[in-house]
């Protein structure tokens, strides 16, 4: 009997409105962060104006945005009875079939890990709620792929990228292929064909994994940035020998392999993968058509009081403007233009022993959702998942 591929049981509908929203994001790139690229993003004015005070959650916006709780940790999901994770953290929205979005995040606990799923109707109204793996360990970070999968990615000695279905009904599957190292973060290059990967180690490098189908990550090549000029300039890539890892770390395979302290997170538009690196306050630009590598921000260059530290996880609007989520600092997620400003999106008051994880916009770019990993408790059972709604530029 016949036996439909994995790839061709994904549902057309969501991969017709992934191609329409990731169309809207051609314009992320252009003239004026081809000249972003030449100096690191300095302090300025936000395109949204400066913070108001914080609001009845905690949130502290600029005027004409708001915010409201959408989940709680080891509390049931409104309208639900499904209970949220602990531990949020790295996350994705995805359009929903039958209308709608979802939003996906991880959970960073130690051995039941896993991630789960909010799915809201067109109005924003959240119809269900529920886990899209189980049992994995410390799932950190990851990344969204054009046929509407997330990569939900281990964060250890050994980690796994598990690519799992938002929309519900099918079961997660491990991709080996992809590398055993301690995942951060992925992002797709549809032009390259290619995943570009992130690795939290002090020494950590900066991966791509060439399928040898696209859409299907069971198999493939898993290569290594190379550099032989310093932190930015021209780059290449090496073939990891053995990707499992398992007698010596993939990072260790290659001596010509750039390393990157603190490797966070991963996102990709036209043509250039942008990764933070926690270890130095970074944000840093591959141009994939140039393979060439720059810095977009540095916060050792960016003053006395630098707006953006604990530089974590990331993502893109269709306008253009990069998001950064901080781990530590003052719990803000900043904006950088692509005239090279950085200054605060948000601040979430009150939650000093926490982290803001998981970034990311609504297929329509009307709304972000992110979360407090610990809470105002600092702790991995006190998570707090938010939707912020307002005038987001598009």
């Amino acid at each position: 009997m016949h036996r439909e591929t994995e790839k061709a049981r994904i549902n057309r509908r969501t991969l017709f409105r992934l191609s329409v929203a990731g169309a809207g994001t051609a314009v992320f790139a252009g003239a004026a962060w081809d000249a972003a690229l030449a100096a690191s993003a300095q302090p300025g004015t936000s395109p949204y104006g400066p913070l108001g005070a914080a609001d009845v959650n905690g949130v502290a916006l600029p005027s004409g945005f708001t915010s409201r709780i959408v989940a709680r940790s080891g509390q049931a999901v409104s309208g639900t009875s499904y209970l949220w994770h602990g531990a949020p953290d790295g996350g994705a929205c995805f359009p929903r079939d039958g209308g709608g979005w979802v939003y996906v995040s991880n959970s960073e606990l130690p051995v039941i890990g896993g991630a789960s799923a909010l799915r809201f109707d067109a109005n924003g109204t959240i119809v269900s709620a529920g886990s899209i793996l189980s049992f994995s360990n410390a799932n950190c970070a990851g990344g969204p792929t054009p046929w509407g999968t997330w990569l939900s990615c281990e964060e250890i000695w050994l980690g796994r990228v598990f690519e799992t279905f938002p929309q519900g009904g099918t079961s997660a599957v491990s991709r080996p292929a992809m590398g055993r190292f301690k995942h951060e973060a992925a992002a797709c290059d549809p032009v390259r064909k290619v995943v570009y990967l992130t690795e939290d180690e002090t020494d950590g490098c900066f991966y791509r994994f060439r399928p040898t189908t696209w859409g299907d990550l069971s198999s493939g090549t898993l290569e290594v940035l190379t550099a032989t000029t310093g932190a930015t300039g021209p780059v290449g890539w090496a073939r990891v020998p053995t990707p499992a890892g398992l007698l010596q770390a993939t990072r260790n395979q290659v001596s010509a392999a750039a390393h990157f302290n603190g490797g966070e997170g991963c996102w990709y538009a036209n043509d250039i993968c942008y990764f933070t690196t926690k270890g130095d306050n970074r944000v840093w630009a591959y141009n994939a058509s140039a393979q060439s590598l720059s810095i977009v921000y540095d916060a050792a260059q960016a003053g006395a009081n630098p707006p953006l530290t604990g530089v974590d996880n990331i993502t893109g609007s269709r306008a253009g403007d990069l998001f950064v989520a901080e781990d530590g600092g003052n719990m803000e997620i900043n904006i950088i233009t692509p005239d090279g400003i950085v200054a605060p999106l948000l601040r979430v008051d009150g939650h000093s022993g926490s982290e803001i994880t998981g970034p990311a916009f609504t297929p329509a770019g009307d709304r972000l959702y992110f979360s407090s990993q610990r809470g105002t408790t600092n702790s991995s059972t006190a998570g707090i998942t938010f939707e912020v709604t307002g005038p987001f530029r598009v």
